[in-house]
């Protein structure tokens, strides 16, 4: 008999096969098979096993039901609900962000500088959630980025090249290079992020590495739309 579960908690192939490795080893499963970008499992076994089973069997970051149990399709007011509470930590992050950056700046109301201490703190504090986790960023980085894809290394890179990048805007150091880089890194990113949105693939969003599960959403589609509108911005403003 086959039986479909849903399971959170994966972010990268490693979990799959993590979770694949689990359910396999529980007595009387004979087939195992693990979908990450929808979460899902279809496990054959010789008759029912309970669930406890299955949940004892996992590690304790995944959690597992059975398919036909989840929620029924869930209204307008209660999705866009359920999606504030997944996206509170993003939008309180950039609140913290942006309201730092103007006070830093009250007195003077300069909005060059504002935006300089906006892009510093947004490339500081989003590497430091990817630092919490350095080994299972890079593959759940790899999901949507063209270029982690391709080249593996760039996903180990990336975090440091946040941390570089954020010094180098706080600092006032070669901002013109950062502003490039910023064009080119969150460019490509970007590109990756609209290709998952279209396609509706359900993943995580590694914009604040696997310690927060967030979603991929539109929101990480517009964060990474407001740095390259304000790279852009400065670097015509200082070409001018």
């Amino acid at each position: 008999m086959r039986h479909q579960y849903h399971i959170k908690g994966m972010t990268c192939s490693g979990c799959k096969a993590s979770v694949e490795k689990a359910l396999h080893l529980v007595s009387g499963v004979s087939a195992v098979r693990v979908d990450l970008a929808s979460e899902t499992a279809e496990v054959d076994m010789d008759q029912m096993i309970p669930l406890a089973q299955f949940r004892k069997a996992l590690p304790e970051k995944y959690t597992i039901q059975t398919k036909e149990k989840q929620p029924a399709m869930m209204g307008g007011s209660e999705a866009f609900e359920s999606k504030w509470k997944q996206l509170r930590p993003l939008f309180l992050i950039f609140l913290y962000i942006t309201g730092a950056a103007i006070f830093l700046h009250l007195e003077t109301l300069a909005i060059g500088e504002m935006m300089l201490d906006f892009m510093g703190l947004f490339y500081i504090v989003f590497s430091f959630f990817k630092m919490l986790d350095l080994k299972g960023f890079p593959a759940s980085f790899a999901m949507y980025d063209p270029l982690a894809k391709r080249l593996p290394v760039y996903g180990w890179i990336y975090p440091f090249l946040e941390t570089a990048l954020g010094l180098m805007f706080l600092f006032r150091f070669e901002i013109t290079v950062a502003l490039i880089a910023t064009l080119v890194i969150l460019g490509i990113t970007t590109v990756g992020v609209t290709r998952t949105l279209l396609d509706k693939k359900k993943i995580q969003c590694a914009c604040l590495g696997t310690a927060l599960k967030l979603p991929m959403t539109e929101a990480t589609f517009i964060e990474n739309t407001i740095m390259i509108v304000m790279a852009v911005s400065m670097l015509v403003t200082s070409a001018g």
